[in-house]
């Protein structure tokens, strides 16, 4: 008998089916961020990060140019099971010889190279504005701006983004999740909390006034505590975004390193669902201060995967990655990163849900914890083996990484 004949009696003893769990993980979709392979820098001008976002590390052998970063994302996407889409910022535009755009006019043509690249492999794409590492970024400030002409350009920008959000859904035939996120804020105590807030509530109002198709563009407005540079007041709180998501039926979007340290995503999931028909989620791994760290099989990340699968919202919850690391290897951060995400999927799905709530339901808070607790040595690892033979992905991926650093990535330094 197999390990994973031998797992799937263990599991069937406790009520779970395996095969049924593998089944529901192979639909998964993951939306696999493209700016891990470049440390967040883009293809539209020669800033430096700024805005909140910075990027540690000098690992050798980075993506410079459009045909890199796919090679690369090739590679990655290569060694990821479950279904994937492909998650760009407005940033990856791509020009032709000569040609340059400012980002309050970029066009759907922009980004034809992504299209192609996206349907030769199947795959839907996701989107972002970039609202960061720009000149037009005055004071810290995008749409909450004061100054009129920072807003009328980045409110451009917010409703070319859509338009171009439209167009990757009818080009792949995949609906697009587009994220709204921007660094505003301040540094040191403001003296007008509600000025800047009501401003970014105007600019939003603005870019939705356009029309664009509800079933395949889902517009996200995602928050933040804080960001480098806005430690003391940032514009899109987590109330903010929150409220203005709900009120005008958008898609909430919470990122697990967007928070204050004590505060968990997975504790909020549910209080979305009965409010919002769909909930997106950025995953990550806060740090401190820092909120974008390579995912790892952590104790929030199972949690966050069980409230989906609890809540039997794998259907309702859109699944993001969204971190970068320059001090690794970018392509195997990748893999590790959607790989943990997919492995507490699996972890969640092999759970005893049904039972465990009559459990809690019935006040049985002692049987409730010995389970829980018998659960963390089960034989989860010989079926997520089995997940991955069936996906055709090898479970070791790191001489794979190798070879291609040796023979790719190398060659560019």
């Amino acid at each position: 008998m197999s390990r994973y004949e031998e797992a799937r009696k263990i599991y069937e003893s406790i009520g779970v089916d395996t095969e049924k769990a593998i089944e529901k993980l192979s639909d998964v979709c993951i939306s696999v961020h493209c700016w891990q392979g470049d440390d967040v820098i883009g293809f539209d001008n020669k800033e430096g990060l700024s805005g909140g976002i910075q990027t540690t590390g000098n690992y050798p052998g980075k993506a410079s140019t459009p045909e890199e970063l796919m090679q690369d994302i090739d590679k990655a996407l290569s060694l990821i099971p479950c279904k994937k889409k492909l998650n760009l910022h407005a940033s990856y535009a791509i020009f032709e010889e000569g040609e340059w755009v400012d980002r309050d006019s970029i066009k759907p043509k922009h980004f034809k190279k992504w299209v192609e690249f996206a349907k030769e492999r199947n795959i839907g794409l996701d989107f972002n504005p970039t609202y960061f590492s720009h000149p037009m970024v005055k004071n810290g400030l995008t749409l909450s701006s004061p100054d009129e002409d920072v807003r009328r350009f980045w409110i451009e920008h917010g409703k070319a983004c859509i338009r171009i959000a439209e167009s990757f859904a009818n080009e792949t035939g995949v609906p697009c999740v587009i994220n709204f996120w921007t660094p505003d804020g301040y540094k040191d105590i403001p003296a007008d909390r509600i000025g800047p807030r009501s401003r970014f509530k105007a600019s939003l109002d603005e870019i939705l006034s356009i029309p664009y198709d509800k079933s395949k563009v889902f517009v996200t407005l995602e928050s933040k505590v804080f960001g480098i540079g806005v430690e003391s007041y940032t514009v899109g709180s987590a109330e903010f975004t929150l409220s203005y998501s709900i009120a005008n039926g958008l898609t909430p979007l919470m990122d697990n390193g967007h928070y204050h340290p004590t505060e968990v995503v997975s504790d909020k999931i549910s209080s979305l669902l009965l409010f919002s028909d769909k909930v997106a989620l950025h995953v990550t791994r806060g740090v401190r201060w820092d909120s974008d760290h390579v995912v790892l099989f952590d104790d929030e990340t199972r949690e966050i995967a069980k409230e989906i699968i609890r809540c039997d919202a794998l259907d309702r919850v859109f699944i993001a990655t969204d971190y970068f690391d320059a001090s690794i290897n970018r392509i195997s951060a990748w893999i590790t990163g959607v790989r943990n995400v997919a492995k507490a999927l699996l972890y969640a799905l092999l759970e005893p849900s049904s039972e465990l709530k009559k459990l809690q339901d019935s006040g049985d808070m002692t049987a409730l914890m010995v389970m829980q607790e018998e659960l963390k040595t089960a034989p989860f690892g010989d079926v997520w083996q089995e997940f991955l033979r069936r996906e055709g992905v090898s479970p070791e991926y790191l001489s794979a990484v190798r070879e291609y650093e040796s023979k790719i990535m190398e060659v560019r330094v």
